[in-house]
């Protein structure tokens, strides 16, 4: 399996919870330089310690994530990180002009040298808010948006493009992608619709903020929808998030962890879309959840004590012999090829430790077949 290090880039100093979009009265510019140069240097070790990619992610309006904008964190990582593939999951395109998306993910793969992996997401619920846009349309904003995209880094003469969200009279994009015929594509599969739309366009998956059991699930309408359409999706073409935490012992790591085990369990504590109940109830009325809709919103809810969070896979913890089983048994049950880890410690010295740990005695053996 492969490693990868995602990190939402989160304001280090403790905030009250007081939902979302959070108030700026207690913001501070030296800390939030400061959380910024810590997440590029959590990305340059893992580069350092052979991470497979570096991941950053669109969120607004919340001390949560820094990065409303991950395209200008992204040209920052390309000029720390130099061998790991970079990747964007995601930008939030429904919300985004499309054209604007193409040419700055084409200018990060240049940047890059041609290491830029794309993701293409809907976004958490709230993200719709941010801009305006109705979350009634997010999936057919969505799927215009992608094929709007792709063709403009592939279509070698000027177009046009009159659609139902999208009109322009002419797309000649400058700079191109380096790869070709452009960069691997990533979009989530937590749901029927768009694991079936991900195996229609033969694009890689991506699980986050979710369980074994609803992973499972969705792999599996994933791999089906790819049957039908005459493919297999290989474990490279298959992501799981999760948060980890490693320390010397199994004990050591629960103790270190102890602090956070009432608080969020995956990724980063990342549930801007349950921040806001109203925003929530308001985008799920409007058909954001789609047709499985009980089941993806109960995902965002998902929790318990630590041993729980490791049972149901959100949780990686303990030793590195422990954490490398753990990772194990998710690779196989689910068949992911990718490991996208989320360093989640009360203090940023213990994430540093657990990331150095992960990377010298977990990565070399994960790695093995």
């Amino acid at each position: 399996m492969k490693a990868a290090l995602f990190s939402i880039v989160p304001y280090q100093r403790r905030q009250d919870a007081r939902g979302w979009p959070a108030p700026v009265d207690a913001y501070s510019s030296d800390v939030a330089q400061t959380s910024m140069a810590a997440a590029l240097d959590q990305f340059e070790l893992a580069d350092e310690l052979g991470f497979d990619w570096v991941t950053v992610a669109e969120h607004h309006y919340s001390p949560m994530s820094l990065t409303p904008n991950p395209m200008v964190m992204a040209a920052a990582v390309a000029q720390r990180v130099k061998h790991a593939r970079i990747a964007l999951l995601g930008s939030n395109i429904p919300i985004q002009n499309p054209v604007r998306v193409a040419e700055e993910f084409a200018m990060l793969d240049t940047l890059s040298g041609g290491r830029v992996v794309a993701g293409m997401l809907r976004g958490t619920s709230n993200e719709y808010v941010t801009y305006g846009v109705n979350p009634a349309e997010s999936r057919e904003r969505f799927t215009e948006a992608l094929d709007l995209i792709v063709r403009a880094w592939t279509e070698p003469q000027p177009f046009g493009w009159l659609g139902r969200y999208y009109e322009y009279r002419t797309i000649s994009i400058w700079p191109r992608p380096v790869q070709t015929p452009h960069p691997p594509i990533f979009m989530s599969i937590s749901s029927p619709e768009a694991a079936e739309l991900a195996a229609a366009r033969r694009i890689s998956g991506g699980l986050a903020v979710t369980t074994l059991d609803r992973a499972r699930e969705s792999v599996r309408v994933y791999r089906e929808a790819a049957r039908e359409h005459g493919w297999e999706p290989s474990g490279d073409q298959l992501l799981y998030r999760i948060a980890v935490h490693v320390a010397e012992s199994d004990d050591q790591a629960r103790e270190e962890w102890a602090p956070l085990a009432s608080a969020h369990g995956h990724a980063g504590g990342l549930r801007l879309s349950a921040a806001n109940p109203g925003v929530d109830e308001a985008a799920a009325g409007a058909g954001y959840y789609g047709r499985d809709a009980a089941r993806q919103r109960s995902r965002l809810h998902a929790g318990g004590d630590i041993d729980e969070r490791v049972e149901t896979g959100q949780l990686m913890i303990g030793s590195p012999d422990t954490v490398l089983a753990q990772a194990k048994r998710i690779g196989r049950e689910l068949g992911v090829g990718i490991l996208e880890l989320a360093f989640v410690a009360p203090r940023p010295e213990l994430s540093r430790r657990s990331l150095e740990l992960f990377g010298t005695e977990v990565l070399p053996r994960m790695r093995e077949r």
